[in-house]
């Protein structure tokens, strides 16, 4: 991660060595504010706002990724945490995040397909994609 950021011209802070470390020992989707909570105790030093900026600048140089899931903020999670793309499924019951990356050959066709396609239809070259299905978690249907 240094190394990533030295590259990028910036260097490894405190902020950005603890936000980086909070979202390494998670699964989850952290909010800012549940990052912030993760740091808060062991480094009181670091406000809510540098929290913020912090998470804008490891999206910016692509450490990060940020998601919208619909709730009106935003999710974040290691950029590297997957080799390959993942989607995600999100319970609009309970808000549960599910990562869904293990495709088989069929899905990896289709999408593949359908990027080409859109490329081609609108001369756009596509570097990445999103993708997120709504439905109810087996807990809450």
């Amino acid at each position: 991660m240094e190394s990533a950021l030295r590259m990028r011209g910036f260097r490894m802070t405190l902020p950005r060595r603890v936000i980086l470390d909070a979202l390494s020992k998670t699964d989850d989707h952290l909010l800012a504010k549940d990052v912030y909570l993760r740091i808060n105790k062991r480094h009181p030093d670091i406000g809510l706002t540098t929290v913020y900026r912090t998470l804008d600048l490891l999206v910016r140089m692509g450490l990060i990724n940020k998601f919208e899931f619909g709730e009106g903020q935003s999710r974040y999670e290691l950029a590297w945490e997957y080799k390959n793309h993942h989607h995600h499924l999100v319970c609009l019951e309970c808000g549960k995040i599910i990562d869904y990356h293990d495709f088989i050959e069929d899905e990896i066709k289709f999408f593949d397909r359908i990027q080409k396609s859109l490329s081609r239809k609108y001369r756009f070259k596509i570097d990445n994609h999103e993708v997120y299905f709504y439905g109810k978690c087996q807990e809450c249907r």
